[in-house]
């Protein structure tokens, strides 16, 4: 029997990090995006009908722009994109004057940017539901579709194995982490020494997943860390900004590639996810990206869906939405 959505305290907040929600409140989006995935197009175009949701991106996108633009006209709303020194903000005006001033013309603000700070002083100013769609230190929008894609494929997400191996310290890596112990998985990281996850920051994710469930662990060799696992993720060895750094990275990378005998190491079912774009031939193999357990147009896919949810938890009190 279905329950009513339990999600309606997430009504008016804003999602930075993944940490922001409870477990609980994660599992519920999670329904939801589900929920929304199984209903038809004319079951969804009243839930956000009028409302309007402003975009600003100061670094490029495919996925995130496109998701978040097609979900909130797919849920009845309307979208406000403005890019680069269009808007400036923290340059041309304080992230405080332009997040007032945004907030009196949108619903809600998506926000994909370089530094942190800027966005968490702009979230504080907003009096609408602001979503991180990208910063130097997170980027829970993937995560949160890369949960639904987990549990799509294995039912559940709670005594999951999940290995990411390779630049174990960029948004990516931080924000799957994050969700995957609140879901009371544990996380496996293969990365060298350069590219590790601090130890502050493996404690501070073991904490967050203890009630839960959820541990964490780091490996210098990569196949101790995808031994076994139910899922094996990895992304571009060089972050957007830190191309002056790709040279290096690829030197100190390559024995973290994912090939076809690293991903032999993990379960038989295991699963292949990357958050493209993907370097074929750097961090993945064709063969391991085009194989039979990829899984990564599905996890793309699930942007849409994971952030229509958002969006619907953030903007409404669900009533009525049976998840």
């Amino acid at each position: 029997m279905y329950a009513v959505a339990p999600a309606p305290r997430l009504q008016g907040r804003n999602l930075l990090r993944v940490s922001d929600v409870t477990a609980e409140e994660l599992s519920a989006i999670l329904r939801l995006a589900a929920y929304l995935k199984g209903r038809g197009l004319n079951e969804q175009l009243a839930l956000l009908r009028g409302k309007t949701l402003a975009m600003l991106f100061e670094k490029p996108s495919l996925r995130t722009r496109v998701s978040f633009e097609v979900a909130m006209t797919q849920l009845g709303g309307h979208v406000v994109f403005a890019q680069g020194n269009e808007f400036s903000i923290g340059s041309r005006e304080t992230p405080e004057d332009a997040a007032r001033v945004l907030s009196r013309y949108a619903h809600a603000i998506v926000i994909r940017t370089h530094t942190h700070e800027p966005l968490a002083r702009f979230a504080e100013a907003a009096t609408v539901p602001v979503i991180n769609g990208l910063s130097a230190a997170a980027h829970p929008c993937q995560a949160i579709a890369d949960m639904l894609t987990i549990e799509e494929s294995f039912g559940t997400l709670a005594g999951l194995c999940v290995a990411y191996v390779g630049d174990a310290r960029n948004n990516v890596a931080i924000s799957l982490a994050e969700a995957a112990v609140l879901a009371g998985a544990t996380v496996h990281f293969g990365a060298p020494n350069s590219h590790r996850p601090s130890e502050s920051f493996l404690a501070w994710l073991k904490r967050l997943g203890k009630p839960h469930g959820g541990s964490a662990r780091a490996f210098a060799n990569p196949v101790r860390a995808v031994r076994g696992a139910d899922v094996v993720y990895t992304d571009v060895w060089t972050s957007m900004g830190e191309e002056a750094l790709a040279e290096r990275n690829r030197a100190v990378l390559a024995p973290y590639r994912v090939d076809k005998a690293l991903f032999a190491h993990a379960a038989p079912h295991a699963i292949f996810m990357h958050c493209l774009p993907a370097h074929r031939g750097e961090e993945v193999t064709d063969e391991v990206i085009e194989g039979t357990r990829s899984v990564v147009f599905t996890q793309a896919e699930n942007r849409m869906h994971a952030q229509k949810a958002l969006l619907a938890a953030l903007l409404t009190d669900l009533r009525g939405i049976p998840i």
